[in-house]
């Protein structure tokens, strides 16, 4: 022993008895090297950077760290940063060669970084596989997941699930296309018609990074305007990436691209084209071969280079919402990428949510708008129908077209197509006893009863057909519909107007477009097709379901639903009439007549934060079963500005429905707690959940806890 180390063991036995734990620690930390890295099996390891960190594809919040593993010296070519690999992982299915125990089974990961030097100290398990030397995971990509991660309390690799997509080795293996030189900065055209939109395309062509909130005009002249948006950014030599609802709206934004630009400047990305196109097209955005993107939800997170553009059409479609984990929404990623990349943003919608107001408000986006002369001569004529208009028509009460709407749509046929929006789809979705009004139940789960076609009764939940019903209130045999589907619409339109054809578009069966010949269109919200040269008139139905749910959100969506069904009408003076049968006090049926989305938005935005409700406020909903919950909001470490709201049962999930993210097992009682923090503590809010749920998910045996960030119904 040395004098040093002995002087030091005579400290020790000197030393007060709380210090002794801490010298004795500090000598063998002295006494012991930091090991080099160095595998199980002693395989030869790499000359330089032998130290991987991966980042394993465990989802599992308390996982969600990088890990180290060794570089052996067959894989050093291959294994570099942003490659796929595989490792072992986990201390199950040991396995015992060459006399050492190899542990954990075979999982996918990326290759984050190399490194010279190890902070893990025991030997390190080597790489036991690159799966592909193509870098498919960039410094950009994973800083855009790991800020995505901390924004919803997720775990990066969740991330990461959502935003690259399945290796496909067919697609890998083609080289791409050359890149094609930026092209002219277009004329503004048809966005002349905004105020401020002959500037904005010239911001983007010289290079500037323009942020705007966009209320586009009726007509379908939208796809056209976007796509002029997404030439000028190309024509500075940057890339812009545009994210739209479905695949309707995307093959429009397409149509219109490839007519200004031609093909081979843009890539589509959806799920529609399947998993060898879509990676193949993904890999030349990834290899800068193509430099803009559209697509549906999961194109917000396309490695675009030199990204100059990113832009979302109609914010307010819940399609933007990923159902899962951990359930981030385009426009927060977009605004994310906006913010990262310092580039333009445009959030376009022909009406206006209450988060697009907010960003006005702050003074982050500037308005787009037209004047209110050119709105009114490109809006329809709107007239509506309300309760006491319903009570004193006598065909509306024998039927469900009242005659003002009865009246419209015979003008219309004259001209052309018409419009038949309903917000339920099927034949009779709800039934009630004809006599008293009571709900008709099923007999074995007491679910609701519906009528699929004309003759036919059964639940709703269970799915068990239905004969012989009698109301267990009045004892009547007679049902009477509470709601009427589409199909059911279609039916009696059909024998109003026996000499007109009539097409439905819902969830069965989605049209496209429609030629311009007289015809009636029966649609539920958001599958309206196209009419050739616009609808002569359209119709809402039932504004009553849409407005009266018990929602925050209620008023907001139905605006929205009405406003795309109406500006595919023509404008009034060629004639289009639009007819809402709701009540016209209402502010949403208010909004329409004046087609005034942006202050409708303005008041909603006004209201919520006298109340303290999103977008002002940060939300966070917990839900899972009551002992569970309970025992989540006692342990999580919440800001002191957080205000805990409940909790509250959830209604019960009914047998053989599907499950909604966050809604309970069939069967089981749930219970769900809103968590609220002022403006500024979100982020605060977030890493606290984050933190409480990765201690309670290492926990084995532990209740499972949702937790969701901004969930969008919250009542």
């Amino acid at each position: 022993m040395s004098s040093e180390n002995g002087q030091a063991d005579g400290d020790a036995r000197d030393a007060p008895p709380e210090q002794l734990a801490l010298i004795r620690e500090t000598v063998r930390a002295a006494r012991v090297p930091r090991a080099k890295p160095r595998t199980w099996r002693g395989a030869a390891l790499a000359g330089e950077l032998p130290v991987a960190r991966v980042l394993v594809d465990k989802g599992v919040l308390h996982l969600d760290r990088y890990f180290d593993y060794a570089v052996p010296e067959e894989l050093d070519a291959d294994a570099q940063p942003g490659v796929r690999v595989r490792v072992r992982f986990g201390a199950g299915r040991h396995r015992v060669r060459d006399g050492r125990r190899e542990g954990g089974g075979l999982i996918d990961g990326f290759l984050v970084e190399r490194r010279a030097e190890s902070d893990y100290s025991g030997p390190l398990a080597a790489l036991a596989q690159v799966v592909s030397p193509e870098p498919v995971l960039s410094e950009e990509l994973l800083g855009l997941a790991r800020a995505v991660a901390d924004r919803y309390a997720g775990s990066v690799a969740d991330v990461l699930q959502l935003a690259v997509p399945p290796r496909n080795a067919r697609a890998e293996k083609r080289p791409s296309p050359d890149p094609l030189p930026p092209p002219e900065a277009p004329e503004p055209a048809s966005w002349a018609r905004y105020e401020q939109g002959p500037g904005f395309l010239r911001a983007l062509a010289a290079g500037g990074a323009p942020r705007a909130v966009w209320n586009a005009l009726p007509g379908p002249e939208w796809s056209e305007e976007l796509a002029r948006a997404v030439a000028a950014t190309l024509s500075s030599g940057r890339g812009a990436l545009v994210v739209l609802p479905d695949g309707r709206a995307v093959a429009r934004l397409d149509a219109a691209l490839t007519a200004l630009l031609g093909d081979g400047r843009h890539a589509v990305l959806t799920a529609d084209a399947g998993p060898e196109k879509r990676y193949a097209r993904w890999l030349a955005v990834r290899r800068g071969a193509v430099r803009a993107v559209i697509g549906t939800r999961a194109a917000m997170f396309a490695p675009v280079a030199g990204l100059g553009l990113v832009a979302l059409w109609d914010d307010g479609d819940d399609s933007h919402s990923e159902p899962h984990a951990p359930q981030p929404h385009a426009r927060e990623v977009l605004l994310l990428r906006a913010a990262q990349h310092g580039c333009g943003f445009l959030l376009g919608s022909r009406s206006c949510t209450v988060e697009a107001a907010q960003l006005v408000e702050t003074g982050w986006a500037g308005p787009l708008v037209a004047g209110r002369d050119r709105t009114r001569s490109a809006a329809p004529l709107v007239r509506t129908v309300g309760d006491t208009d319903l009570a004193r028509d006598e065909a509306a009460r024998a039927a469900r077209l009242p005659t003002l709407a009865w009246q419209a749509a015979r003008e219309g046929l004259r001209h052309g197509p018409v419009l038949v929006q309903v917000p339920r789809r099927g034949y009779v979705p709800r039934m009630a006893c004809a006599t008293c009004r009571a709900p008709a139940r099923c007999r074995h789960c007491s679910g609701p009863l519906e009528a699929p076609g004309s003759g036919d009764l059964r639940c709703g939940w269970c799915g068990r057909e239905e004969s012989g019903w009698h109301c267990p209130e009045c004892g009547g045999f007679r049902l009477r519909a509470q709601v009427v589907g589409a199909r059911r619409t279609a039916e009696e339109l059909g024998r109003a107007f026996p000499a007109v054809p009539v097409r439905t578009s819902g969830r069965e069966q989605v049209l496209d477009t429609v030629p311009g010949s007289p015809a009636l269109v029966v649609s539920t919200p958001g599958a309206e097709p196209v009419a050739e040269g616009g609808y002569a008139a359209a119709l809402l139905l039932d504004g009553w379901a849409m407005v009266n749910r018990p929602d925050l959100r209620a008023g907001e969506d139905a605006l929205r639903r009405w406003i795309g069904a109406a500006a595919l009408v023509r404008p009034q003076s060629a004639g289009g009439t639009v007819v809402v049968v709701a009540e016209p006090t209402l502010r949403p049926v208010q909004a329409l007549v004046r087609w005034d989305p942006v202050g409708h938005a303005l008041r909603e935005l006004s209201e919520r934060a006298e109340l303290g409700f999103p977008p002002v406020s940060r939300m966070a909903a917990v839900a899972g079963p009551p002992e569970a919950v309970t025992a989540f909001l006692s342990g999580v470490g919440l800001p002191a500005e957080a205000e805990v709201l409940g909790p509250v049962p959830l209604p019960v999930t009914p047998p053989g429905r599907p499950r909604r993210p966050g809604a309970p097992p069939p069967g089981e009682q749930w219970e769900r707690a809103l968590i609220r923090v002022p403006p500024g503590r979100g982020a605060a809010l977030a890493r606290a959940l984050k933190t409480a749920q990765a201690a309670r998910t290492a926990r084995t045996g532990a209740d499972p806890v949702w937790v969701r960030i901004d969930p969008p119904d919250i009542g």
